[in-house]
């Protein structure tokens, strides 16, 4: 999956979340965020702090991968 934006970012973090049957609340708590984090990330903030983002991710088992386009 390619993603180009906050909006995509967030999407894909909330169908991981639903497939894991996680609330919004179980998630925050795993990745050590609040729950506001969690529902910002979701709904394509775009002023999310990296080191946040990088938690939620690793909580639901999404690997990040940069490479050149």
């Amino acid at each position: 999956m390619i993603i180009d934006n906050s909006q995509s970012l967030g999407a894909a973090i909330r169908r991981r979340r639903v497939e894991l049957r996680l609330s919004q609340s179980e998630l925050a708590d795993v990745a050590r965020t609040t729950l506001r984090f969690i529902s910002e990330l979701e709904n394509g903030k775009t002023s999310a702090q990296l080191a946040g983002v990088l938690r939620v991710l690793a909580a639901l088992g999404i690997e990040l991968v940069a490479r050149p386009r």
